[in-house]
């Protein structure tokens, strides 16, 4: 075969096109025919004036390769020829391959005409997805209305899907939601009409001499942990923890007992050696929260924002939130999230956790045995 391929090129580079085409079909009836042997057939015949054979070559090298980026930018291109209604859908499907980093000079141009035309094709479906859903989202609440909407982002390709994936303890048949609905939970309402009492007792807290403000992440430097590696035992993310794994933090809980009041009318996980969990979050300026997934999915995490620098964010799976005071949310950690503070100062979170409500009082108890004779693995 390799003289076959020699002989082509040197036909390709005198201008015989017919040739070399011909050569490179014999070459592919061989066993070793690959990938490249059809991308390289596939230009000559789209030079030749012959893009419908040169398509059946493209579709080859795909059916060897099926994320070959190149094959698959070949593909749409040919498509916005032949079949100019196809081709949105197969540049979003050869962008979503697009390597890192520079593309060669000859393709910035071409991949960009190609986004100009999967943005087209991806508007136009967003348009008849608005129209289809308009009698179904008028008939929504607002938590309804945002599923949907969520729904036609994942059909459009805009949004991915993710999962709950705890890195200990997973407990089957659990709703995954990024962020969970606020009718669900009733109890938000009164946690936010608290805001100032909470953000009181932390200014108490900071206040006090004794006050134990540590790390947020702490385990030791040979666990295999690596989503934390920068900030493992980093003072740019710390906490004051009022409940810690379940054991009261008495130096801090004694300045705040308006918020203890309060945590003791929530359902939150007494989980030995893991749970409750309730502190003050505090993430230093300029500082990012890599993305990470939590420890257990039986239980969700609230946060109140108390101390908010303007363009701090907090993303879960493919939503991004701003943090605003007082706003509480309600968040399931096991699903991958990140979270920043750009600014120059200073932004505080009052955090703890809550049973997920999928669970059963006797699927509690299970947890509780579980994880209980298991040891801790870590809280919040």
């Amino acid at each position: 075969m390799n003289v076959l391929l020699a002989e082509a090129d040197r036909a390709a580079a005198a201008g015989d096109f017919s040739r070399a085409i011909g050569l490179l079909e014999e070459a592919g009836t061989g066993e070793a025919a690959d990938v490249q042997l059809w991308l390289k057939l596939a230009a000559l015949r789209r030079a030749a004036g012959q893009p419908a054979n040169a398509l059946d070559a493209v579709e080859r090298a795909l059916a060897l390769s099926e994320y070959d980026f190149m094959a698959l930018t070949m593909r749409a291109t040919l498509l916005d020829r032949l079949a100019p209604d196809q081709a949105g859908e197969a540049w979003a499907r050869a962008l979503a391959q697009r390597p890192r980093g520079p593309l060669p000079p000859e393709l910035t141009g071409v991949v960009a005409r190609g986004e100009a035309i999967r943005d087209n094709w991806v508007a136009g479906r967003e348009r008849k997805l608005n129209f289809a859903t308009r009698e179904a989202l008028a008939k929504a609440n607002l938590d309804e209305a945002g599923r949907i909407a969520r729904f036609m982002t994942n059909a459009l390709r805009k949004t991915r899907v993710y999962h709950s994936e705890p890195t200990h303890f997973a407990f089957p048949g659990l709703v995954e939601r990024e962020f969970h609905a606020r009718g669900e939970h009733q109890w938000l309402s009164e946690i936010e009409s608290a805001t100032d009492l909470i953000a009181s007792e932390f200014e108490a807290v900071m206040a006090s001499e004794r006050a134990e403000l540590v790390p947020y992440i702490q385990y030791a430097q040979h666990e295999a942990l690596a989503q934390w590696r920068d900030l493992n035992q980093n003072r740019d993310w710390t906490a004051i923890h009022l409940i810690r794994n379940g054991e009261l933090v008495e130096v801090n809980a004694r300045h705040c007992p308006g918020i203890m009041a309060l945590l003791a009318r929530l359902p939150q996980p007494d989980v030995p050696g893991a749970g409750p969990n309730a502190m003050f979050s505090l993430l230093a300026p300029n500082t990012s929260i890599p993305p990470h997934v939590g420890v257990n999915n039986t239980r969700l995490v609230c946060h109140l924002p108390l101390i908010i620098p303007e363009g701090c964010w907090f993303r879960v799976g493919a939503e991004t939130r701003p943090w605003r005071r007082g706003e509480a949310f309600l968040f399931d950690d096991t699903i991958e999230h990140e979270a920043a503070n750009p600014s120059d100062q200073l932004r505080v979170v009052f955090i703890f956790d809550v049973w997920h409500p999928g669970l059963s009082a006797v699927e509690r108890e299970g947890v509780r045995r579980v994880i209980g004779a298991e040891g801790s693995v870590g809280g919040l």
